[in-house]
């Protein structure tokens, strides 16, 4: 019993305030990529999982969302039996049936060509990938350009997944088609929809 607790406990105060609060968080840092955005919410799960992205999950994903997990939260009962509880999102074996990843070793993540790509009439039937990093900004700096970015921004998360950049160049690339991600740091969102366009800082 105490262990099911532990697996249950550690959801949003107070959900629907809760999760109307964090998706106008993500909404705005989608509409303006590279912007770092306080969590002022964040929920307590048990861990592989961290706070940040467990609240973003809370919040976007429900029943009729398939959930893809990456290996380390696989290996947890006690985050999948959270998530579970908290979402109702049955889990994807498949990364290219599901509507959400989350990834708690981005390092380790597949390509993103993986996941679902969505097609030319419904690019929305593509995938998010919620990416739990360590840092907004003690990473390699990515220069980003494109809607909702004035001229340009800056932003330097890690860890990220190998080859990125040049991972979303292809990604970009696929438009109108393509994942979009949102990068879920230590009480703080970014994201970057596909429109976005990324490059290495130069030295």
């Amino acid at each position: 019993m105490d262990m099911l607790g532990q697996s249950i406990d550690g959801g949003f105060a107070d959900p629907v305030f809760d999760a109307q609060s964090v998706f106008r968080t993500v909404m705005e840092a989608m509409a303006r990529p590279g912007t770092v955005q306080p969590i002022g919410r964040p929920a307590s799960p048990p861990a592989p999982l961290t706070p940040t992205a467990a609240a973003v999950a809370l919040t976007l994903c429900d029943h009729d969302t398939p959930l893809w997990l990456d290996q380390a939260l696989l290996a947890s009962d006690a985050a999948k039996t959270w998530l579970g509880f908290h979402t109702g999102a049955p889990l994807a074996h498949n990364p290219a049936e599901a509507h959400f990843a989350l990834v708690c070793d981005p390092a380790g993540m597949i390509a993103l060509e993986n996941f679902a790509q969505g097609n030319q009439e419904f690019p929305d039937r593509s995938a998010t990938l919620i990416l739990a990093v360590e840092s907004l900004t003690s990473g390699l700096p990515l220069r980003l350009e494109g809607p909702g970015i004035e001229t340009e921004a800056t932003i330097s998360p890690t860890p990220l997944p190998r080859h990125f950049v040049e991972q979303w160049k292809q990604n970009h690339g696929r438009f109108p088609r393509g994942v979009d991600v949102i990068l879920a740091a230590p009480d703080h969102v970014a994201c970057l929809p596909r429109t976005t366009r990324i490059k290495t800082m130069e030295a």
